[in-house]
């Protein structure tokens, strides 16, 4: 296999994640990001933790979650749990930002 068809199936991996990415974002409430991987999950637990010498790390526990890695046959994870030194993002989904704005038939691209 060239690198040129290396190139072309990881390309072809992507979209296709993606697509599965946009069909199933509507079901879910929350973005957690960590240094590794992207989630999308109902349901989320952040925990901040500290070593015994003062280091602080991050315990995120999370259920029913899909996990973007186009490398992963089963997408899909009953549960998740993520111990991290790294920064980890969690944000709510709001359902408006999922709706694309309606097309108005009557507007300068009509032609009136």
């Amino acid at each position: 296999m060239s690198s040129e068809d290396l190139e072309k199936y990881e390309a072809e991996m992507e979209l296709q994640l993606y697509r599965e990415y946009r069909d199933v974002v509507g079901l879910f409430s929350y973005v957690v990001e960590t240094e590794r991987r992207f989630y999308l999950t109902n349901h989320v637990d952040l925990q901040p933790r500290s070593t015994e010498n003062g280091e602080m790390y991050f315990e995120v526990a999370m259920e029913d979650a899909w996990v973007w890695d186009m490398y992963r046959p089963a997408r899909f994870v009953r549960n998740v749990r993520v111990v991290t030194f790294k920064d980890v993002n969690v944000e709510e989904i709001t359902k408006s930002d999922l709706e694309l704005p309606p097309t108005d038939p009557g507007g300068p691209a009509s032609g009136s």
